[in-house]
């Protein structure tokens, strides 16, 4: 699945169930290595809100399609990554 530069309801809309899980799935760990990069670089000053476009836009983009897998009735369970 190729994941659009944008993503709207529109977009959402289209996904069947599986296809809405992976985009989930991609898009949270898009927004973890964002997060992550924030993290590193602000310290104890991280404040997502107040950072940088990059990452407020991965937030965004995942919380959408999250959104809408909860709406769904969705169970999204995440293995801890080591």
């Amino acid at each position: 699945m190729r994941l659009p530069a944008t993503v709207n309801a529109t977009w959402i809309a289209t996904l069947e169930n599986e296809q809405l899980r992976e985009a989930e799935s991609r898009l949270h760990e898009l927004f973890r290595v964002q997060e992550k990069r924030e993290k590193a670089r602000a310290g104890d000053r991280y404040s997502m809100m107040r950072g940088p476009e990059t990452l407020i836009s991965a937030w965004h983009r995942w919380l959408m399609v999250n959104n809408e897998a909860l709406h769904r009735g969705m169970v999204l369970r995440r293995v801890p990554k080591a």
